[in-house]
């Protein structure tokens, strides 16, 4: 007697949209900058180090923002290290970007997911191991590999369109893409 062959069953239920965006209020943003398209805002944070490599950064009222390192890189590995955090940041933004994007386009996300990796040359050691000039510093590639769902069907080349806008448009993103003056000095 053979086991017959199932077929795939569909599911069940339905598909909800993603928490929404207030398209109003969104509107009311863009307005606001193109108001006043020259408008800077400078964002502060505060960085404590508790002790190895444990940093809280405090931003605004917010809990603080735990960053460490692994514990091949001596950290007590409890919390994202601080190129973990950039990967984070980047996700967060070009996420925040494609959603916002969506809401205005009218286009209702079910699943937003961003799958990041990046290449990093760590033998550096914050410069206290090799410091051979000619090798890169910092991530040399990024890959972001985006899962989305939508309530109404969306071709390929529009998902396309729809993240190269975010990418075009995400602070976080450019900011890792073109050069940024780093001041740094002794309070």
């Amino acid at each position: 007697m053979s086991t017959p062959i199932l077929e795939p069953v569909a599911p069940s239920c339905v598909r909800q949209a993603l928490r929404e965006i207030d398209k109003q209020g969104l509107a009311a943003l863009g307005e606001k900058g193109k108001a006043n398209p020259n408008a800077v805002v400078t964002l502060k944070a505060k960085t404590v180090c508790e002790g190895q490599f444990r940093n809280l950064t405090y931003i605004r009222g917010l809990d603080p923002v735990i960053v460490d390192e692994p514990p091949h890189l001596l950290g007590e590995d409890t919390a994202p290290n601080p190129s973990e955090a950039l990967l984070a940041a980047l996700g967060a933004c070009l996420a925040v970007g494609v959603h916002a994007n969506a809401t205005a386009r009218g286009i209702k996300l079910t699943k937003l997911e961003l799958h990041i990796e990046g290449d990093i040359n760590v033998t550096a050691v914050w410069g206290t191991g090799d410091l051979d000039d000619d090798k890169p510093l910092g991530f040399t590639a990024i890959r972001v590999k985006f899962d989305i769902e939508t309530l109404d069907p969306m071709s390929g080349a529009e998902k396309d369109a729809l993240l190269q806008h975010a990418k075009k448009w995400s602070p976080v993103a450019n900011t890792m893409m073109r050069p940024v003056a780093l001041d740094c000095a002794v309070l």
